[in-house]
């Protein structure tokens, strides 16, 4: 069996000021110091301690070379940048990116090896085209009942993302290419509503659609084997995007230390 390359996003939104970044005074995301060490080091942690990837792992967003750990810069390639992360993964597989591949972001410094072998061993096992990382709510919230998290509601769970995804073939790209499509259009309710299905939305809105029939839908949709992987761990569906994420990750990142 060949191993899966790996492709961390690393790219920012050109003129959008990062409140994170601004308290900082740290120019690059990736870069921003947690307990002395780039934020970048942990998720590469978490990368070389998994069994089933392979090397090197690709990077977006920044140059590959201001990442000075000399631990991790001879596993470090560069991967070409696009505008929004779809846009940076669809321009990665057109550089050459092989598959299998999977995608985590520099923000998600909880990624542990664990994690990453559990998420791509289920990958692999559903034989699915792609598959998305999913935390369910009745995880999140015992292990942190104070923070406040956005979860996706269907009819038989409450979901939040864990910025995984694996794109087993070129048919896994669509659901790429779909997600890029979507971004496009999240100004334009109305495209938005009718690239998604009417009925979709309406069963979403009334609570009568559940998660694997929105998987199914999309499957059928996009004429692909698409699910997702259920991640037993409320870490592993924490990034940081604000200042109190920053804080929560640095305390258990030294309680784990």
């Amino acid at each position: 069996m060949s191993k899966t390359h790996a492709l961390i996003l690393a790219g920012q939104r050109q003129g959008v000021a990062d409140p994170l970044l601004a308290a900082s005074g740290c120019e690059w995301k990736a870069l921003l110091p947690l307990l002395g060490r780039p934020m970048i080091d942990y998720v590469l942690d978490g990368l070389e301690g998994a069994s089933g990837l392979a090397r090197p792992f690709y990077i977006s967003g920044i140059d590959k070379d201001l990442i000075r750990n000399d631990q991790h810069s001879h596993n470090l390639e560069q991967s070409p940048s696009a505008p929004g992360p779809a846009g940076s993964i669809l321009a990665a597989a057109q550089a050459g990116l092989d598959t299998p591949f999977m995608v985590t972001t520099c923000d998600h410094p909880l990624l542990t090896a664990e994690m990453v072998d559990t998420f791509l061993s289920k990958s692999r096992e559903s034989g699915a085209d792609f598959t998305i990382g999913l935390a369910v709510k009745e995880v999140i919230q015992p292990a942190y009942p104070h923070v406040r998290r956005t979860y996706f509601k269907f009819s038989d769970k409450q979901i939040s993302g864990c910025n995984l995804f694996y794109i087993k073939n070129e048919k896994g790209l669509a659901a790429i290419r779909f997600w890029q499509q979507a971004q496009h259009d999240r100004k334009r309710p109305l495209r938005l509503a009718r690239r998604l299905g009417f009925s979709l939305l309406w069963r979403y809105a009334t609570g009568r659609l559940s998660l694997d029939g929105a998987l199914e839908h999309a499957s059928k949709s996009l004429g692909i084997h698409a699910t997702y992987v259920l991640l037993p761990w409320a870490e592993a569906a924490i990034d940081v995007d604000k200042p109190s994420d920053l804080e929560l990750v640095t305390e258990i990142l030294e309680k784990r230390a």
